[in-house]
């Protein structure tokens, strides 16, 4: 038996399912030492089968809300997620929210300890910017009452609330562009994270569907520095035909292959063109100004606080998905 949906299971609950008393399982948890190997075992399978976690506010609040928002973003290197988090902390500020920001990287072992900080101080709500694969945490987050919304994407299953877009629609409108531009000999730079992979996804089958030529492609590990791309264009100069166009996944990756191209003797567009994703400052700084995807992440980080207050109010929450929706900036570069 799993505890049910939008209710947090009790310190009680676990002991009654590991058959000690209460006070022993606060033993556990206090200083699991003072406790028999065999007890703890049994009250460590009992906190895995109904998802117990801890409250570390228990008798601290008067409220039963913590003011409190967990956002868990990979890395804050060049992170395209940075308009979206400063538009939420500055406006959940006002309201007397604070926001815990965690790194998590890009695997799942530190997301892991992260959530499940955020759920022992029982945060009002987590925020969460990569895709969670881990069915285990998937099923944790489900079970507590903490609001969850996943943000610039759109799940095909949403562990509570999304807010984003389609990254696989990116990619098939990247295609369409590069091709009504003329482009013949397309190259990737594809980061290594699963929302580029969806966009390179997207971008393939449409460019196949389009009959273009074979896509040559290189994946690039994240995050992604100015290295990434100088290691990168020195294998696209070997590729034979050149490609005409080169799209990065992201507009730092986008800069760093521009920058490389033009030390090389190279004219942006004339001889290549490159196209970013993110819309960052600099894709409109850069000399020549780079073409990309903007993404409106101040509204990502409005429509996610309007789902927190809904669901702070006990309101119904009728659209679990917000497609927010993105747009190609044809400038310079290509």
């Amino acid at each position: 038996m799993t505890n049910s949906p939008g209710r947090s299971a009790r310190l009680d609950e676990v002991a009654a399912r590991a058959g000690v008393s209460t006070a022993t399982v606060s033993r556990f948890f206090n200083n699991p030492d003072v406790v028999a190997k065999a007890t703890a075992e049994k009250i460590r399978a009992a906190v895995a089968e109904i998802g117990y976690v801890p409250n570390l506010l228990a008798g601290g609040l008067a409220s039963s809300r913590s003011r409190l928002v967990a956002a868990l973003v990979p890395h804050l290197s060049n992170s395209i997620f940075g308009q979206t988090i400063e538009a939420m902390v500055e406006q959940l500020y006002t309201e007397g929210i604070v926001v815990m920001l965690g790194l998590t990287g890009t695997g799942d072992t530190r997301l892991e300890s992260l959530i499940k900080a955020a759920l022992a101080r029982r945060a009002d709500a987590i925020i969460l910017t990569g895709i969670l694969e881990d069915e285990g945490l998937r099923a944790l987050l489900q079970r507590s009452s903490t609001t969850v919304i996943e943000i610039w994407g759109l799940p095909e299953n949403p562990i509570d609330i999304a807010v984003g877009f389609s990254h696989y629609a990116v990619g098939v409108d990247i295609a369409r562009f590069i091709h009504s531009r003329g482009y013949l000999h397309p190259h990737l730079l594809t980061p290594s994270t699963a929302r580029a992979r969806e966009r390179r996804d997207g971008l393939i089958a449409e460019w196949a569907a389009a009959g273009g030529a074979q896509i040559t492609e290189d994946d690039v590990e994240a995050p992604v520095h100015f290295g990434s791309a100088r290691a990168a264009f020195a294998k696209i100069r070997r590729l034979d035909p050149r490609p005409d166009v080169v799209v990065c996944g992201s507009d730092s990756l986008a800069q760093g292959v521009m920058v490389e191209a033009m030390s090389c003797g190279l004219k942006v567009p004339d001889d290549i063109a490159v196209v970013g994703f993110g819309n960052s400052s600099l894709a409109g700084e850069m000399r020549p100004t780079i073409t990309t995807i903007d993404v409106d992440g101040a509204r990502i980080a409005r429509e996610a606080i309007a789902a927190m207050r809904q669901r702070a109010l006990g309101e119904e929450i009728r659209n679990r998905t917000i497609d927010v929706g993105f747009r190609l900036i044809a400038r310079d570069s290509a």
